[in-house]
């Protein structure tokens, strides 16, 4: 995608046979399965000929030497041009291998920056209880916290603060909800700096070959 590009439903000439952009849509979708590359980009035929220059790409499983977790998340505050919504992007690491990634627009408006990442990290909060718990159902004990790694800190503030004010009473659920898996050391919240924050990806369009694009393809691909 290129950088900074907002697109606007109506916009542009739309396709003449709507059942094969149904199709190529679903296919596509299907293809995500694999290949997180593409879990942001919104430009359907750029996406396919993004696809026809890298076919090989793929996640590959491999042994690290540890099973630890880890978890990167990212949220585009208003990011959405129609009605202002922010984008949640995330993604969660088993042993170095990437098992799950999502990104999703917030289904409320928020109104700051802090406000959006916190919704976006209760969502990864979740994920990350839920692969947790598979893990102890097949057997895998994580004896490590799970680091949580984003590039917010006031998230950090409001996460270790215990009174509750004007900016975050309506956050107030996830807040709750973070605190408890914090204290339950269940998580450990880390900052990042967002030039080293692997969900980028999830939730804005980045340029060819940028190093973070790079690095999580490194990491998850062939």
């Amino acid at each position: 995608m290129e950088q900074g590009v907002k697109l606007f439903a109506g916009e542009g000439e739309p396709f003449e046979d709507l059942e094969k952009y149904r199709r190529l849509v679903g296919k596509l979708n299907y293809l995500i399965i694999t290949r997180p590359d593409i879990a942001f980009p919104e430009a359907v035929i750029r996406i396919v000929k993004y696809l026809k220059d890298a076919p090989g790409k793929g996640i590959l499983y491999a042994n690290h030497g540890y099973m630890g977790v880890e978890a990167f998340f990212d949220a585009d505050w208003a990011g959405s041009p129609s009605d202002r919504k922010s984008m949640t992007g995330y993604c969660v690491f088993v042993g170095g291998n990437l098992v799950s990634w999502k990104n999703k627009k917030q289904n409320v408006v928020s109104r700051s920056s802090a406000e959006s990442e916190y919704r976006a990290m209760a969502h990864v909060a979740s994920e990350i209880v839920w692969v947790h718990n598979i893990l102890k159902e097949v057997g895998v004990e994580v004896k490590l916290l799970i680091d949580l790694w984003f590039d917010n800190c006031a998230l950090i503030h409001i996460a270790s603060n215990p009174v509750f004010h004007q900016r975050t009473k309506h956050i107030e659920v996830d807040c709750h909800f973070i605190r408890e898996k914090v204290e339950q050391e269940l998580i450990s919240l880390t900052h990042v700096r967002s030039g080293d924050l692997l969900a980028d990806i999830f939730t804005k369009g980045l340029c060819s070959c940028p190093r973070i694009l790079m690095d999580i393809l490194s990491r998850v691909s062939t």
